[in-house]
């Protein structure tokens, strides 16, 4: 029993929970169906990355192809991947967070 006397409506929180896991699910696959850019050396290198965090393309410029110097090309794909997935991180809160916040805060292991 809560204080004061009121007992929970066991199925209202039923249905509220399962509302919020359906959000939940559709929030996962428009993150999964949207693509973000992340860019490196002035656009020489560019990462496509789901909003679910995976990698889905990575373009390299011939410009950015220097055979005696391939850490740098290593360093801007690098670059590029991060920015990308920084994206992807950004568009994950937005999506995701408020229905986090709805379960009382953050959830163990979800980055909110």
């Amino acid at each position: 029993m809560i204080p004061g006397g009121q007992q929970p409506n066991m199925q209202q929180l039923l249905k509220q929970a399962q509302k919020m896991q359906q959000e939940l699910a559709a929030a996962q696959a428009e993150l999964a169906d949207t693509m973000v850019e992340g860019t490196a050396g002035g656009g020489l290198v560019k990462a496509t990355v789901s909003g679910a965090g995976e990698l889905q393309s990575l373009q390299i410029s011939s410009e950015a192809v220097d055979p005696d110097d391939t850490e740098t090309l290593a360093d801007l794909i690098l670059a590029a991947v991060r920015d990308a997935n920084n994206s992807a991180q950004d568009l994950q809160q937005k999506k995701l967070g408020p229905l986090a916040q709805g379960l009382g805060g953050g959830m163990p292991g979800l980055p909110f």
